[in-house]
């Protein structure tokens, strides 16, 4: 059976010391022309605003019936009851049953050591597939924007620790913070047990 729908998934906030896991998963309609994406990047390597502007243009996609996207997040308490990978997978389930009704008519591309549950057949892991795929890439940019988003948030709340400029990664500035001040609700306990 020829699949009739691509989904890209990618995942962004593995590694700091506070705050959820994103994983966005973005779905390619049989119509859509990928020369929409022409000049993609990986979301590492654009600036905010440039992911910003890629996010608008997402957004645009999916109301002219181009594109869809989901993003799901597991928060720091599920980090640190079940660890990151456990918190990864939660999230990468619930991003891809928002997106894919048919998992016989779908191909899942996942990047890096992500995989999806195994209801869905048709899936393949690349590594740096963020750099190699704009479905991919584009995942990367909606998963980086909407964790960016929560983590500004949050500095609302807890604005001693400058959560708006590092996002949470555990910069000089942010270890500087918690030694002053101590955790915060957000932090992730089992990042931070040697501190």
């Amino acid at each position: 059976m020829e699949k009739k729908y691509l989904i890209g998934i990618d995942e962004v906030g593995r590694g700091p010391l506070a705050g959820p896991v994103a994983v966005a998963a973005v779905l390619f309609f049989p119509h859509f022309d990928t020369r929409h994406l022409k000049g993609i990047k990986d979301s590492k390597k654009l600036s905010p605003q440039k992911r910003e502007l890629w996010l608008e243009k997402a957004i645009t996609l999916k109301k002219d019936g181009y594109i869809d996207f989901s993003v799901s997040f597991s928060s720091e308490k599920v980090i640190d009851k079940k660890g990151i990978m456990h918190a990864i997978r939660l999230s990468l389930k619930r991003s891809v049953k928002k997106m894919c009704k048919s998992p016989y008519e779908t191909y899942i591309y996942l990047d890096g050591g992500l995989t999806a549950p195994k209801m869905y057949p048709f899936q393949k892991t690349i590594i740096r597939g963020d750099e190699l795929l704009s479905i991919i890439a584009l995942a990367s940019i909606i998963a980086k924007v909407g964790r960016d988003r929560k983590m500004e948030e949050y500095a609302e709340q807890f604005p001693e620790y400058g959560f708006e400029q590092h996002k949470g990664y555990g910069t000089d500035a942010h270890y500087k913070a918690i030694q002053k001040y101590g955790l915060c609700a957000i932090h992730r306990r089992s990042f931070l047990h040697t501190i």
